[in-house]
């Protein structure tokens, strides 16, 4: 075997165990004791996991890489363990046919260090190019039903209705209500001018406006029988709208992303628009209700909304600071606080960053530790910790929400098709990344 991995906690499956895994060939060889290979590295009981399957990211290329790029933040992925990622149509010239389907995925090979994936983003216009959507470039229709740039708003009643009854792909959506995010804006206008608060984010996104349109979509999906993802729930009052339970019983899920489960909104004030994002942070009773659906299996998948902005584009006044946190670095590490606090177990963060996404996304051959799947792997010492400010950012922005903090666990090893990506702080000497592969 050209690598093993001995003495690990191998996490997997819904538990736990001591054990050794062997690679070959880019892929798992063996799980076992006693195994040998020509290079072998000693865990000494360290968590072995699948590496993270990032359903939600937004890389910044084509058109926006002063911010991000493909090169830059799959670095700054495989240092947080995560090993694919699903990318973002909302780049400029946006991921609305084929064609530029075709091209992100030109950009991305040879480059990406991590797996990759594309989203087709929809528009109020482009139904036929979703029902002609290449199903084995795209991991889903990506759709706003909230505000959004150019023409990506989807707010047209017959389209809506048009991708819920004939879209091929699952159909993932960001679900804020725009109306009623307007009329929340005017009033703090009118209150405040154009010096609103930060702290007021919160209340213009706020939780009717989710909830609004969580439920227009929950509604759509069961008309149609569409397969539906709502991306980063953010309200305890939208978490009714899902039910519990396994992931393969399901065609309606849902996602959580961790600085809507590490922040609530307290966090405002000592961070600004550090951590705006769209759909807003919002209160402790929120998060704790997150967190409880997450245990609970009400939701399925937590992925990361990694969505960079420079510096100076954050230090803007409210209205012109845009939305959005530079995360996946530290993505892996801010859920790993939970197990350390006991709100989850290990086996439960592995199902809904690895399993769940695997799953729900038909991903071929990956999000388990199983012996013939691609060896994605993240190794994780649980009693390191990791200083955030001590060590570099590897986003191209240069910055994280989480400056300050120190981690109760550390990543020292990330491998990407069999091969050590990052490790210890050190990055493979040619980027590792693949296009993702489907069951469908």
């Amino acid at each position: 075997m050209d690598w093993v991995l001995k003495d690990a906690t191998i996490v997997n499956e819904g538990r736990s165990f001591e054990g050794d895994l062997g690679i070959a060939n880019g892929r798992i060889e063996r799980i076992g004791a006693g195994l040998a290979g020509r290079r072998e590295i000693v865990l000494n009981g360290a968590w072995l996991l699948p590496g993270m399957i990032d359903d939600q990211v937004h890389f910044r290329e084509p058109g926006l890489t002063h911010k991000g790029d493909i090169g830059s933040e799959s670095r700054a992925a495989v240092a947080g363990g995560i090993t694919s990622y699903m990318e973002m149509p909302n780049c400029e010239p946006q991921t609305v046919d084929n064609g530029a389907l075709f091209d992100k995925h030109r950009r991305a090979a040879g480059r990406s260090m991590a797996n990759y994936a594309f989203y087709l983003g929809a528009t109020n216009d482009n139904l036929e190019a979703i029902k002609g959507v290449d199903v084995a470039r795209a991991c889903g229709v990506k759709v706003f039903m909230g505000a959004s740039t150019g023409n990506m708003l989807v707010d047209d009643e017959r389209t809506l209705e048009g991708i819920f009854q004939a879209s091929p792909l699952l159909i993932a959506t960001h679900c804020e209500d725009t109306p009623t995010i307007l009329a929340n804006e005017a009033k703090a206008r009118a209150e405040y001018g154009d010096a609103v608060p930060i702290g007021r984010h919160p209340h213009i996104r706020s939780a009717e406006a989710c909830h609004k349109s969580s439920s227009l979509a929950v509604s759509l999906a069961k008309r149609y029988g569409s397969r539906l993802h709502v991306l980063h729930l953010t309200t305890a009052r939208e978490l009714a709208l899902f039910e519990p339970g396994p992931l393969a019983k399901k065609k309606i899920t849902a996602e959580a992303c961790v600085h809507h489960l590490f922040f609530n909104d307290t966090w405002y004030a000592p961070l600004g628009a550090d951590i705006k994002c769209n759909p807003a942070i919002k209160t402790r009773a929120d998060q704790l209700a997150l967190k409880r659906a997450v245990a609970e299996d009400r939701i399925d998948v937590v992925a990361t909304d990694h969505a960079p902005h420079t510096r100076q584009e954050k230090a803007q006044r409210y209205f012109d600071a845009p939305a959005g946190l530079p995360l996946v670095q530290h993505a892996l590490l801010s859920l790993l606080e939970d197990v350390k606090a006991g709100e989850l177990a290990i086996e439960q963060v592995v199902q809904k960053t690895a399993h769940a996404p695997a799953q729900l996304f038909d991903v071929q051959e990956r999000g388990y530790l199983r012996e013939g799947y691609w060896a994605d792997l993240a190794v994780v010492d649980p009693d390191a910790a990791t200083v955030v400010d001590a060590e570099p950012i590897y986003a191209k922005c240069g910055w994280t929400p989480f400056a300050g903090i120190t981690f109760r666990s550390r990543i020292t090893h990330t491998f990407v098709n069999g091969e050590p990506a990052f490790v210890n702080g050190r990055f493979h000497d040619r980027p590792l990344g693949v296009a993702l592969a489907f069951e469908r």
